[in-house]
């Protein structure tokens, strides 16, 4: 893309001033991103790091997951299958100041193995991420093969280009680098809002962001309540606003939370009951899973005791917004073998579903959701889980059972929903060339 307005080309003109990449960011990368892999060829092991190989001592070190070379002395993590060649890909970041920008450089890194030969590299700036103290960013890539599955299938031989502000609902924006070198510079203001170097395996420039210009997080880094921030910034809703009350309760008694699908789910259900969120018995059980499960049979018996005719209309007025929001998604339907996954056409699917899997898609209304498509997978036509995939990043965010829990199908019906993720892909596509005409 062209760089049309004064900050575009301002950003372009500076980019040119940074410094490559150096050879020690390479050499630091190299010993710090990757693993060290190891594989048994021919009844011996070979290690990929220093090309040593040896016989095993006994037969059952052969099946071991790690193993330590004689020579390197490394620990090694053991290759499934056996082959002629081996890759690893990684990316790490450097963080630079220019112009009173922040700058997030992101960076390729490939690993080549063989046996009986050390390993090359190759290291690639793919990225850069330029953030000025408003946390308004803008970044510049590298073009991508549009016809390969992989969204970060880079083109190493195209220059870094400025991209259009709908960049950041890319998911190659949201790439998180396994490490960040460990020289960095960053601008006053984050350190003021809290950042002190860690990153808590957020990726850096969606963490600078927000502390930039979102309160909340700010709040979050400075308690050190990194659990949930990591939450906050890296899931797709925002459900630590709305229960900020319960949230600080947390902080207070510092609480844990293992499942904040699951804990922003009976907060819900706390706030319909109009339960006091500063109490810390009921806001950090020791139990979520049990008392979740209470507080939604008791608001599915309220519910068809006193409110059945209301249900009624309520499903019906709902549908007519569900169909105005999902209808081009209608009809979807994967299968293989018994296994089938379809999209949910009705408010009255919902109700049923969660009946009869005895969790919350119905009770907290899961079909007014505008950035969630809700699908149901079926055994032998027999619905076993319900799933939740973020619009349009395609994300899975849940796929859950009876009581929340797994069926033995999650993995087949995993695997099946990802190989068909393009179709929805392509529904949406579709759905914004038919507003596009219009």
């Amino acid at each position: 893309m062209i760089p049309k307005t004064n900050i575009e080309k301002q950003i372009v003109s500076l980019s040119e001033t940074l410094s490559p990449v150096s050879q020690k960011m390479q050499v630091w990368a190299e010993k710090n991103i990757f693993i060290k892999w190891g594989v048994l060829s021919r009844g011996k092991f070979h290690c990929l790091e220093c090309a040593h190989s040896w016989k095993p001592d006994a037969q059952k070190a052969s099946c071991q997951k790690f193993i330590n070379c004689n020579s390197c002395r490394g620990k090694l993590k053991m290759h499934q299958y056996n082959q002629v060649h081996f890759k690893e890909i990684e990316y790490f970041a450097v963080l630079d100041v220019c112009g009173g920008f922040q700058v997030v450089r992101i960076i390729c890194s490939h690993k080549n193995m063989k046996k009986n030969c050390m390993p090359t590299y190759f290291h690639k700036e793919v990225m850069q991420h330029w953030i000025n103290v408003k946390g308004e960013v803008r970044t510049l890539s590298l073009g991508t093969n549009v016809f390969s599955q992989a969204y970060d299938s880079w083109k190493y031989y195209t220059s870094l280009e400025i991209r259009p502000k709908s960049f950041e609902d890319s998911p190659k924006y949201r790439i998180n680098p396994y490490k960040v070198y460990s020289s960095t510079k960053t601008i006053s203001v984050l350190k003021r809002n809290g950042f002190k170097g860690s990153c808590c395996g957020i990726a850096p420039q969606i963490l600078f962001t927000a502390l930039l210009k979102d309160s909340h997080a700010e709040t979050l880094l400075k308690t050190g309540q990194t659990d949930f921030l990591s939450h906050y910034l890296t899931s797709h809703s925002q459900h630590i606003r709305e229960n900020w009350q319960a949230v600080k309760t947390c902080a207070k008694n510092h609480y844990k939370v293992k499942d904040f699908i699951m804990w922003e789910d009976y907060i819900s259900l706390l706030r319909w009951f109009k339960k006091d969120l500063n109490n810390a018995d009921l806001v950090c059980p020791e139990n979520l899973e049990e008392v979740h499960d209470r507080l939604v049979e008791r608001k599915r018996i309220i519910q068809r005791r006193q409110h059945i005719k209301e249900l009624r209309q309520e499903i019906q007025q709902a549908q007519i917004g569900y169909e105005e929001q999902k209808k081009q998604f209608f009809g979807l339907e994967f299968t293989r073998e018994n296994l089938s996954i379809c999209v949910m056409e009705s408010v009255h699917d919902f109700l049923e579903q969660g009946d009869m899997l005895r969790h919350c898609v119905f009770t907290n209304e899961y079909y007014k959701k505008k950035n969630s498509l809700i699908l149901s997978a079926r055994f032998e036509n027999k619905p076993v889980e319900t799933i939740e995939v973020a619009l349009p990043s395609l994300e899975v965010l849940q796929c859950r059972g009876d009581k929340n829990k797994i069926s033995p199908h999650h993995k087949k019906i995993l695997k099946l929903l990802h190989q068909n993720l393009y179709q929805i892909k392509k529904r949406m596509k579709n759905k914004k060339e038919e507003r596009a005409e219009i």
